[in-house]
């Protein structure tokens, strides 16, 4: 068997356990850095929409080798007509440049120019699109629905199938991964396209199945707490946690690596832009969506059960059992440790030269005795025989 395979065996017959729910306070603490730096960024910086939010003009080309980011930009900017700095993504062997909403005088302008710098054949071969206001905000008004729609059946289902405090707690869970995937976006100032939108609801929905399965789990073991009063309710939804932890890291670990290969080999290496829109939110989602559902989704519901005050008595239940066993197994090693004794007795001390004085005196008077004996007459008889009696 693996080694994570015995570590998830350990962990799920409850031999070795990681105390996640114990430490919400350094997981509160993180998630608290992490959305205060998410909402700093947005009120500074913003988000970066793209043309379909926005409204604007696309121009699409094919570039040579050697082409950078930096000449394509150049090429669209020195038309004379764009104002705002173009937006470049490079798009497989050719550019997609973003602009604000030009005339078609000014569309002309601009692909008269890029086909002069770039040596096109003609001027169609720069692809123009206009896209307006309007089109981009019926997406956003259309995605926020949307989003809504999801909170609210994601409420009654799962008030439904569990409680209502994990679905507060999955709620809370839910909006700290959103929260967290858009102050990403504002800090790398990444594109926010249709995409990106896809992409956010694809991970409320990962990171919704990951709290459901430890859920799942959590009421599992604490359904028969009140009659077992074995261990409060933190200790059972630890445990839960700690027995569907190995699950939770392999389904994150196997959905990360494609949408990695997606942001680092095709975003970056390749440098397929369009592909980061998408595959950042992913990235950035699942990993969020992975943390929240071990380290603040539980964590939140036990706070939440450990306020009622069924769960505070068997708290207190439990505690008072442990002291108790703590103070039998101290009272039993004291009449251990009695029963045994010392290992030697202590002995009065002598000075040296008293004990040479005492050794040597009761040598000489052992010998005396011995030479007494010796020295001592027989008692004889008449005849002087050692009997007594007398020879006939």
């Amino acid at each position: 068997m693996s080694r994570l395979g015995t570590i998830g065996g350990r962990l799920h017959r409850g031999e070795i356990s990681l105390n996640f729910v114990g430490r919400q306070k350094l997981w509160y603490s993180i998630s608290g850095l992490i959305l205060v730096i998410s909402v700093v960024s947005l009120l500074t910086l913003g988000l970066n929409f793209g043309v379909e939010f926005k409204g604007g003009t696309v121009f699409q080309f094919p570039g040579k080798p050697g082409t950078t980011t930096s000449d394509a930009r150049a090429a669209v900017a020195d038309s004379g007509v764009v104002k705002e700095d173009p937006i470049v993504q490079k798009t497989g062997n050719g550019w997609r440049v973003q602009t604000e909403s030009l005339t078609s005088a000014q569309v002309t302008k601009v692909q008269e120019t890029v086909q002069h710098r770039f040596g096109l054949p003609k001027p169609d071969d720069v692809s123009p699109q206009s896209v307006g206001a309007s089109w981009g905000k019926d997406v956003s008004q259309k995605a926020l629905q949307g989003l809504i729609i999801f909170l609210i059946v994601i409420i009654i289902y799962l008030s439904i199938a569990f409680e209502w405090r994990m679905a507060v707690a999955a709620l809370i869970a839910l909006a700290h991964d959103i929260l967290i995937t858009i102050g990403v976006y504002s800090l790398v100032q990444f594109e926010v396209t249709p995409s990106s939108v896809v992409g956010l609801l694809t991970i409320l929905g990962y990171s919704l199945y990951d709290t459901v399965v430890v859920f799942d789990k959590v009421r599992e073991n604490t359904r028969p707490l009140l009659t077992t009063k074995s261990m409060t309710y933190s200790q059972a939804a630890n445990l839960g946690l700690n027995q569907t932890l190995v699950r939770s890291i392999n389904t994150s670990v196997i959905a990360l690596l494609p949408v990695s290969g997606l942001l680092f080999i095709g975003a970056g290496v390749m440098g397929a832009g369009t592909l980061k829109d998408l595959a950042l939110v992913l990235f950035v989602g699942m990993l969020a969506g992975a943390y929240s559902s071990i380290c603040i989704a539980t964590p939140i519901l036990a706070d939440l059960q450990e306020r009622q005050g069924k769960y505070r008595d068997l708290a207190k239940r439990v505690q008072n059992k442990a002291d108790s066993s703590k103070r039998k197994s101290r009272a039993a090693n004291a009449e251990t440790a009695a029963a045994d004794g010392p290992e030697s007795e202590p002995q009065d001390t002598v000075p040296e030269e008293e004990t040479t004085g005492a050794t040597t005196s009761v040598g000489a008077g052992i010998r005396l005795v011995q030479q007494g004996a010796r020295q001592q007459p027989r008692r004889t008889g008449s005849k002087g025989h050692p009997s007594g009696k007398k020879k006939r």
